[in-house]
């Protein structure tokens, strides 16, 4: 469920005409709809309603504090992996006690802010992180809460960039190697051994890799068991896929009836760090139309949107619907709908269907929620686009447009490069 809808052939975000944001803020932007944001939340969260549990937003999938805030406000953690990502988590009022920190790159800085916030636990990634993490907790006189992030070494069937649970990839402890690994924790006297981790990947739209990937944690856990090491949280991340095109993912009820009925016997209390599953659908991209051209009889819409703003469809092939802000009866062509990044690879689709866009017309790039803003860069030194958020019939600018200072913030330049007065 989403609140992008077409009223008398203008499209709408809740009840707000998105050419209004589009007139008053300028293009590009984000646009994100609470209603959608608050009913996916409560959507995912209540599903589990039947076992203890923590859900945990991952701050990666969209970051900005007004979103995290709204997840904080219904009951939600954080799922980070740096201490920005903390430092963002904490703003929005998070609770320290429901964030875990993943990620294998930790610095020691990093931790030791964490460990001084009080975090719920560290998903540790390697041997040499235990001792890390032991080493600075003992200097700050804290016993750090930690799990430990286990390869199952289960074939997520998504993309290769976003698939993590292989042996190939780098996250994560090979289960073969977890009970040394938490042996060794054990030995440790400034870990708290609280729970056992797993991410196998992102945007899953099936239900076996989740489960194929819990049948071999429970083997794990029961492995742990015998070795007296007490597990009290079950940490089995995120990845739940949505509907960008045809494809035809597992409703949240569905995923959380199949992980409750396989592991109803376990007496743990569950992690699920959900992203994209909750704001992938709940913003878009609204970009206008500069230019149209033809090269070879090939179309071109050359619009204000690149790919600094949106890299997904450059860095994965990933598709993403393109709607009009308004709709009326046109001609429709097959065309190439590109940015003004001086990059061949710099485009929003490719080859695609679309209503035969004229100069100065606006469209909407749908299911933008997610990895949008986040992964946007100054690249071409380009100011990054602003964030609204529309709540009924008000909207917020959530984020600024960035100003051309804004490019140059902390940069200098050496007085020995300085002109000289004359």
């Amino acid at each position: 469920m989403h609140h992008f809808n077409y009223v008398k052939g203008e499209l709408y975000c809740e009840e707000v005409p998105v050419r209004e944001v589009a007139e008053a803020v300028g293009t590009p932007f984000y646009l994100y709809s609470r209603r959608t944001l608050t009913h996916h939340f409560r959507v995912f969260d209540g599903a589990f309603a039947s076992v203890p549990h923590l859900t945990c937003f991952a701050v990666k999938a969209n970051s900005n504090i007004a979103i995290l805030a709204l997840f904080a406000a219904e009951g939600g953690g954080a799922d980070i992996v740096s201490g920005g990502e903390l430092f963002r988590a904490l703003k929005a009022g998070v609770d320290p006690a429901k964030i875990v920190y993943s990620g294998v790159g930790k610095k020691v800085e990093e931790i030791d802010y964490a460990l001084s916030e009080g975090i719920l636990m560290f998903n540790i990634e390697s041997f040499q992180e235990l001792e890390v993490v032991n080493e600075r907790a003992a200097r700050l006189g804290k016993k750090a809460g930690i799990a430990l992030r286990v390869n199952p070494d289960v074939d997520p069937e998504t993309h290769p960039y976003i698939s993590t649970g292989l042996k190939e990839n780098k996250f994560g402890v090979d289960i073969d190697a977890a009970i040394e690994a938490y042996s060794r924790a054990a030995r440790l006297k400034n870990l708290d051994i609280r729970g056992v981790s797993c991410h196998i990947g992102s945007q899953l739209t099936k239900l076996s890799p989740f489960l194929d990937a819990l049948d071999r944690l429970k083997i794990l856990l029961g492995r742990l068991e015998m070795e007296g090491i007490d597990i009290r949280y079950l940490d089995l991340g995120g990845g739940l896929g949505i509907t960008y095109r045809d494809e035809e993912p597992p409703h949240p009820s569905r995923y959380a009836e199949a992980i409750v009925d396989a592991a109803q016997e376990l007496p743990v209390t569950f992690v699920f760090e959900p992203g994209r599953v909750i704001v992938g659908n709940a913003g878009i991209l609204v970009t206008k139309v500069l230019y149209t051209k033809q090269n070879e009889g090939k179309n071109f819409l050359i619009v204000d949107a690149g790919m600094n703003d949106l890299v997904r469809p450059s860095l994965y092939k990933a598709y993403h619907a393109i709607q009009p802000l308004t709709r009326r009866r046109r001609r429709t062509i097959v065309a190439d709908v590109v940015g003004p990044i001086c990059e061949s690879g710099d485009y929003l689709a490719k080859e695609r269907e679309v209503p035969d866009f004229q100069p100065g017309e606006m469209l909407a790039v749908m299911s933008a929620g997610a990895y949008g803003f986040t992964m946007a860069s100054n690249y071409n030194s380009r100011p990054r686009v602003a964030e609204v958020m529309a709540d009924g019939k008000e909207w917020f600018v959530i984020r600024r447009r960035e100003t051309m200072n804004d490019l140059v913030r902390g940069e200098v330049v050496p007085r020995s490069l300085k002109k000289k007065k004359e």
